[in-house]
């Protein structure tokens, strides 16, 4: 071999050893998700977020044919989940799944550790879902005028329980409170479950949920629904008014339920769970569930989701002002 035929030899070499950690890191890309991809939610299982979650997470483990699977930290009203997140490496192996209360801590807490927007890159939303008011069946009342009435009365002692202080079914309550000008004491739980378990048990007078943890207690006949708090009653439950309906104009309190990661995931990431979320979101089986539940499917953009994340921080932060509510 000449000394030119040799030096080409290795340049060769040594172009095609340069080439290796792109030809790496493009597998390394195409091969993401490679190994269980975590999804947070911030509140306690068998709630409406949990709900969703386990849903997507089930679809996204099919989609990918990688394990997808919950992990729940509920406490301080989301936010132990939600700053677990925030913290986390920018992977894509460890994902947020939060409902609104991600915008409503911002209102209701002086300091909190994370920046809903600077902190984290939304996805999509998945779903909405209006929360419902529901009674313990002893409660002498059948209307949401009835219960409002029976607040008014001096000495009434009413109390409600929420999943946690910032969290959509609290706020809803206290925007309701604040409309109608009525007094209910507040308790905050740890999520819905124990609250609901202590409206079965008589411990509360009410809680605002959302229709998936409601639907299941209201065709069973274990509680009785008064208002629903959407724009529109519920398909699955059309004897049930809206608050609005129920003679308190201008009401209305929607949940969402969003999949974010830790700021700085590589858009590529990004893009790939949006695609797929979104493809879930489209199937009968999903889109059946979500209905029957009371939700709807939503499947909006990144660059939408990070819209709507900043317009809920204004709205709630006017509302919080108007009805009263101090940032504790």
């Amino acid at each position: 071999m000449t000394y030119q035929s040799s030096g080409a030899f290795v340049l060769c070499v040594l172009m095609l050893q340069a080439l290796v950690p792109d030809a790496r890191a493009q597998t390394s890309k195409e091969a993401y998700p490679n190994h269980p991809v975590k999804i947070v939610v911030p509140s306690q299982p068998g709630g409406g977020t949990d709900i969703v979650g386990r849903l997507l997470a089930q679809h996204l483990s099919e989609n990918f044919a990688q394990s997808f699977f919950v992990e729940n930290k509920a406490g301080a009203g989301n936010m132990i989940g939600i700053n677990a997140v925030a913290k986390s490496n920018a992977d894509g192996y460890t994902l947020l799944f939060v409902p609104s209360t991600l915008v409503l801590n911002t209102v209701l807490y002086k300091n909190i550790s994370f920046d809903p927007i600077k902190d984290f890159s939304p996805i999509t939303v998945a779903a909405t879902v209006p929360n419902i008011l529901i009674v313990n069946n002893n409660l002498p009342v059948a209307t949401l005028h009835d219960y409002l009435s029976l607040a008014k009365q001096k000495n009434s002692n009413l109390s409600y329980g929420s999943a946690g202080i910032g969290t959509s079914p609290h706020m809803s309550m206290e925007l309701l409170k604040s409309m109608a000008n009525v007094q209910i004491q507040h308790i905050p739980y740890k999520g819905t479950a124990p609250a609901v378990s202590d409206l079965l048990a008589g411990q509360v007078s009410g809680v605002f949920t959302n229709a998936l943890e409601a639907m299941p207690l209201i065709t069973s006949g274990k509680v009785r629904a008064l208002a629903v708090s959407g724009q529109r009653r519920i398909d699955s439950l059309p004897q049930v008014p809206t608050v609005q309906e129920a003679g308190v104009p201008n009401y209305l309190s929607i949940q969402w339920y969003g999949l974010l990661a830790p700021a700085g995931t590589p858009v590529a990431i990004i893009d790939r769970l949006y695609q797929s979320v979104v493809k879930g979101l489209k199937t009968k089986a999903i889109k059946d569930k979500l209905t029957l539940d009371g939700a709807q499917a939503v499947g909006n953009t990144p660059q939408e989701f990070a819209q709507l994340i900043k317009s809920e921080m204004d709205k709630w932060a006017q509302l919080a002002k108007a009805a009263g509510i101090e940032p504790e």
